[in-house]
């Protein structure tokens, strides 16, 4: 039964290689593709109810028992963000399928869209640090084909800087890797939580934790974001929103399961640091994110303060701030995707990304205002939207561990998304239409249609938070319990 668990990873890279050999059947690609992302998530539906019955579901690859063979690990926390992953894609392909043009999608587009989700599935379910790394290298190498995808001046400079990075951060990673095996014999996660505990967490361990902290750091754009703004305004619409959506979601989850399973035991050290460089994020993404008036860099200075405020909770380590930092990661998957189709459609319509010159868009297209309206509320946290609980718990648990000013910034940066997304609404939307009957741009329905799923999703999500209550605490639990997950991988099938 546990071999289920390959599926979310193996389905994408499969029909990923299928599709390549349908380059010139543009019809047949999409079907095939939306399909397979329909599937995928049907299937982590599917697991993650097992989760609920059976317990943290494990798969030895070959039979072959830690640290000699593969291992993928399906928890509450994974599946759940496998889940999300999947169905944010099978709405951004539906955007995709009618904004992406014929040109890019004989490029392979929807091969490396599927590439890429095996590599952020794949990083949800490893459960060895060898594999995450490898699960990385899949997901960076297809996104370096989307973000230089169409070739322009603008794309190329900024590929060479996000490749650049990823690049360095890599070589990071295997160095961090390379002194943790050394040190301890093993690369699988419960083994290594299980020594660590055993001789306990020494000096020379600390630094390798700090190391990655640093590799994650960048991947996540938690405070080493400087390369991200540039890096998720160049691409298309439908490619900067998976972007936006999913790529340092997969950083936020390592650092979640990697300092609350391995680096736990010291955290004056380690998670005070974490808070340092969150309070520090935050405070540079409230900045960037007022600073500008080009709406692709306000949304992308958005994406570094949710970062942030995600990982608040990590650095705050109660258990209402860790469910807070769940719920509060499933809710930006959706509406970080949602926020970059609007931007990508404002920009189509009007021909410009500057927020001062657009204006009365909501007199033309007030579907589209209505929607940003939406969004700028669910990201603000107001109830009862699907961010509202999420800063609820985090602000909680901050108080619960006398973490002030985490809490004040996180509330600050709230108002500062508020502000910074108000400010393109009011500007963009209301006033005096700039666009005459004439000069008019059709709002073709497939690219309306993804971002009313969205909403639909952010509103459900709020109103039906009660129903994904207990997978969030399940998820939770296992992250704050690191022998929930010893037991499950090395003593379950025992």
């Amino acid at each position: 039964m546990n071999n289920i668990l390959v599926l979310p990873m193996v389905l994408p890279i499969l029909t990923g290689i299928l599709l390549v050999f349908f380059r010139k059947f543009i019809r047949t690609q999409r079907w095939i593709s939306f399909g397979t992302m329909l599937l995928t998530a049907g299937i982590s539906l599917y697991i993650l109810h097992l989760i609920q019955t059976n317990g943290i579901l494990s798969l030895h690859f070959g039979g072959w028992k830690p640290s000699f063979g593969i291992v993928f690990v399906a928890d509450s926390f994974s599946m759940l963000l496998v889940l999300t992953t999947s169905i944010v894609t099978t709405i951004c392909l539906l955007f995709s399928f009618y904004s992406i043009g014929e040109s890019f999608e004989k490029m392979f587009f929807y091969p490396f869209v599927h590439f890429m989700v095996a590599g952020v599935n794949g990083s949800f379910l490893t459960g060895d640090l060898f594999n995450l790394f490898v699960c990385f290298e899949v997901m960076l190498l297809a996104s370096y084909i989307l973000i230089s995808l169409g070739g322009s001046n603008r794309q190329l400079r900024e590929s060479v800087k996000y490749v650049a990075i990823n690049v360095l951060s890599s070589w990071l990673f295997l160095v961090a890797i390379a002194y943790l095996y050394g040190t301890l014999g093993t690369l699988n996660l419960a083994q290594l939580s299980q020594r660590i505990a055993e001789a306990g967490q020494t000096p020379i361990l600390t630094v390798i934790g700090i190391l990655f902290l640093i590799v994650f750091s960048l991947k996540s754009a938690l405070l080493l974001y400087f390369w991200l703004p540039g890096s998720y305004s160049a691409p298309p619409t439908a490619v900067a929103a998976l972007f936006g959506a999913l790529l340092t979601k997969v950083g936020i989850y390592s650092m979640f399961r990697v300092f609350s399973l391995l680096f736990y035991h010291e955290p004056h050290i380690t998670h005070t640091i974490i808070g340092i460089m969150a309070a520090m994020t935050l405070v540079g993404g409230s900045i960037g994110a007022i600073a500008y008036k080009d709406i692709r860099y306000i949304i992308s200075y958005n994406v570094i303060i949710g970062a942030g405020f995600i990982l608040v909770g990590l650095a705050v380590a109660t258990p209402a701030a860790v469910e807070g930092s769940i719920f509060y990661l499933v809710h930006d998957m959706i509406t970080k995707a949602m926020l970059f189709l609007l931007a990508g459609t404002m920009i189509t319509l009007t021909g410009t990304s500057k927020m001062n010159e657009m204006s009365g868009l909501i007199r033309n297209y007030p579907v589209l205002g209505w929607l940003f309206f939406i969004v700028m509320l669910s990201l603000a946290g107001i109830p009862p939207l699907s961010g509202f609980i999420g800063k609820v718990l985090i602000s909680q648990g901050a108080i619960e561990g006398e973490s002030y000013i985490l809490l004040a910034l996180s509330l600050l940066s709230s108002i500062f998304v508020l502000y910074s997304l108000l400010r393109i609404f009011l500007q963009s939307f209301w006033g005096e239409t700039i666009i005459g009957e004439e000069e008019e741009k059709p709002l073709k329905k497939g690219w309306i249609y993804p971002s009313i799923l969205f909403a639909a999703a952010t509103i459900g999500f709020g109103f039906g938070a009660e129903w994904l209550v207990p997978y969030v605490q399940d998820a939770a639990s296992i992250l704050m319990n690191p022998e929930k997950y010893i037991e499950a991988v090395l003593y379950q099938n025992q």
